[in-house]
Formats: C-alpha cells, structure tokens, sequence
C-alpha cells in the first residue's frame, strides 16, 4: 500500500504571509521607514500619511480583507514610492487576489530596491513555489538563507523544504527540513513538515518522535497533527495508539476531514 503523494506544507502555509509581516513562526516586521520613536518624529508629513496607509494594508491583509489592503498599499504607494516594505507587501496581495503578474512585478521591485531584502527573496521564492517553479525558487531561497544578516534563516529552510517535497524531491526535502529543525528545535512548522516528509519515505518511527514533538503541546494540536500520528501508528501496525489519536480527532474536530477519514478507515489520504 502507497502513500499518496499530497503535496506538504498545507499545515502552515496558509499563515506565510502573515509571518512575514506580524511576526510569529520565526518572523520579523519589515521597517516601514519610521520604526523608532526618534524617526518618527523626523517623518515628514507624506512619510507619516504613507506609513498610516502601509500600517492599514497589513492590518487588512491580516484579516483576509485583500481587496481593501490593495488598495490601502496603493495609497501608501502613491505618497512614498520607495516606502520600505510596500512593495513586498503589494506583492503578497496581489498574490493572494489571483493577480500573478502584478505579483511577481511588486517582489521584482521590492528586491531592486533593497537586494538584501530577505522578506521580500523569501516571499518571492515562495510565490515561485506555489506556481511549480522549482527551480527559480530554490534560487531565491537559497538567496536569502546566504545573507549574512538574515536571522530567520530557519523560516526559508522550511519553506524550502516544503517547495522541495512537492518538487518531489524527498531526500533532499528531508535534509533541509532537519536542518531548519536542528537550527530551532522548537519550531512546530519544522518539526510537523519534516515528519510529513519522513512519513512519505516510509521512516515511521523518525516520523513518530517529530509530530510527537508537535501533539506533546496542546495550543499546538490540530486535526492535521492528530490525523498525521493516526496514520503514523496505523502504519506502525500499533491499533491502539490509532484509536487513541482517532477518539482525540473526533472529540475535538468532529467536523473536520481528518475525523471523517479516520471514520471511513481512509488512512491514506
């Protein structure tokens, strides 16, 4: 019996963007140009309007509101057209709303303007990956993993180790996701993506000890997490631990679709 080739990620990627940008999962804020109280106080009152209107696009963006964060970020664009971070962020919007080309412009001109951007590498790396451009976006992973100021080096591993899986490319997924984990063993999106990838080669006990990693912190457990250590114990030949994970999916999510696979005794979807 096969394990089906599900493209990985799908745990975390939802929240990308918002990393990026509101911090969390490994992240850091772009400046939008008047990040301290000092220079705030030498803001003109166009760079002041501009940030407002930068600080209400992520706020937006946040919120899932794309059409109007578009919108805010354009103004902001209008009145500071080399606003730190404004294009990065139109470029997240434009991705979300379906709008590729306008997309792949905004990372283009957020990278001219700073070539050690590494938000804005990662993001277009991640952009790339989603469209199937592996390469290229192996490309600009690797980019901003070489900054020798990047701090978040870990972030861009996963994401692509993630962009690797999906490529297909499972060995090479494996090494970089243990070394994002390595880098940071209590990041969650490392330790569930990499036993994802473990799970797919067949390694079940490797797969075991990581989404345990994940499941041992309750503010931390899914239906994904659960359904991931079901499937792992099913595999294992271990029936009670699969009740155990199974009674657990569907006493907290008994709405999801991991509750009803596990149900129907679907363990390989």
């Amino acid at each position: 019996m096969s394990v089906r080739k599900r493209p990985i990620g799908w745990w975390w990627v939802a929240l990308l963007g918002l990393t990026v940008l509101m911090g969390g999962c490994a992240s850091t804020s772009p400046t939008t140009g008047g990040g301290t109280q000092a220079g705030r106080q030498d803001e003109t009152e166009v760079q002041r309007r501009a940030r407002i209107r930068f600080d209400l696009a992520v706020a937006y963006y946040a919120q899932g509101q794309h059409a109007t964060a578009l919108a805010e970020i354009r103004q902001a664009l209008a009145l500071q057209p080399n606003l730190p971070g404004a294009h990065n962020l139109a470029g997240l919007i434009h991705s979300a709303l379906g709008q590729d080309p306008q997309a792949e412009e905004s990372f283009r001109i957020a990278m001219q303007q700073d070539g050690a951007d590494a938000n804005a590498i990662h993001n277009y790396g991640w952009f790339l990956c989603q469209r199937r451009r592996y390469a290229e976006a192996f490309t600009q992973f690797n980019r901003a993993i070489e900054l020798p100021t990047y701090r978040e080096v870990p972030r861009t591993l996963v994401a692509k180790g993630v962009c690797q899986a999906n490529a297909g490319l499972l060995a090479e997924a494996e090494k970089t996701l243990s070394r994002a984990y390595q880098m940071d063993t209590g990041n969650p999106v490392a330790a569930m993506n990499l036993a994802l990838v473990l799970y797919r080669q067949g390694e079940y006990e490797r797969a075991r000890f990581y989404v345990r990693r994940v499941n041992a912190v309750p503010e931390l457990v899914n239906a994904e997490t659960l359904w991931l250590a079901a499937r792992i114990e099913h595999r294992l030949g271990n029936r009670g631990g699969v009740n155990e994970f199974g009674r657990e999916l569907l006493q907290r999510f008994p709405q999801s679709r991991e509750a009803a696979n596990f149900e129907r005794g679907r363990f390989d979807d």
